[in-house]
């Protein structure tokens, strides 16, 4: 059995100790290594190339946020999952601008961080259902996004699908076996016709459809 390996990053050892119990509890997964500071999980990310990072924000260094966002750039086949104690909705849409997989609760981490860690692995998005609302918004979204503008094609779809779990541009022409600049018009142009003008309307609309579950 393939197991998915993953990098834990918290600077607090008591709790690093606790997300480890956690994971390796799992029969699929291991943990390659821990870090407690940005620096120390920026290489060790570059050097171990994991699967899933787990990933605290306050942390020293090159904080949590700034630590994503290289990430995301630098070795993007790595899927993040965030897990915080903040709960306010700039927080959480920074972090879907981003492009992580997974944003997690510190208080339901027993309940919810390996089902994010599963679901980030599938190629899916998982939000702590105490911070999906904000995220995402109560009001209908499909009300709110309109279709007005057209369908968009099979193949747009799948490419606004891929980037709203989280893949870049390079990662999608990868999969769907297409250039970079085909995955950029493809989602340029769903986009528009979907009227859509930013990642975290994109992930909006993607949950609407029932497009982030796992698998």
């Amino acid at each position: 059995m393939t197991r998915l390996r993953i990098l834990l990053v918290d600077d607090h050892p008591v709790v690093l100790a606790g997300i480890r119990a956690l994971v390796e509890a799992e029969p699929d997964m291991e943990v390659v290594a821990t870090a407690m500071d940005g620096h120390a999980a920026l290489g060790q990310a570059k050097l171990l190339r994991p699967d899933i990072l787990v990933l605290d924000m306050s942390i020293p260094g090159p904080n949590g946020a700034e630590v994503a966002e290289r990430l995301r750039r630098e070795e993007p086949h790595c899927r993040i999952v965030v897990l915080t104690v903040h709960e306010d909705r700039s927080y959480v849409r920074r972090l879907m601008e981003v492009g992580v997989a997974g944003y997690v609760l510190k208080r339901s981490a027993a309940t919810e961080l390996v089902r994010a860690i599963r679901t980030a692995a599938a190629g899916g998005l998982h939000l702590d259902p105490q911070v999906a609302a904000q995220a995402i918004g109560h009001a209908a979204p499909q009300a709110a996004i309109s279709d007005a503008a057209g369908q968009p094609t099979e193949r747009e779809v799948e490419v606004l699908r891929l980037a709203a779990a989280g893949h870049g541009n390079k990662a999608i022409a990868q999969a769907l076996g297409i250039a970079v600049k085909t995955v950029e018009a493809h989602k340029t142009n769903g986009m528009d016709r979907l009227s859509l003008k930013s990642r975290v309307e994109l992930v909006r609309y993607a949950v609407s459809r029932g497009w982030l579950g796992p698998g």
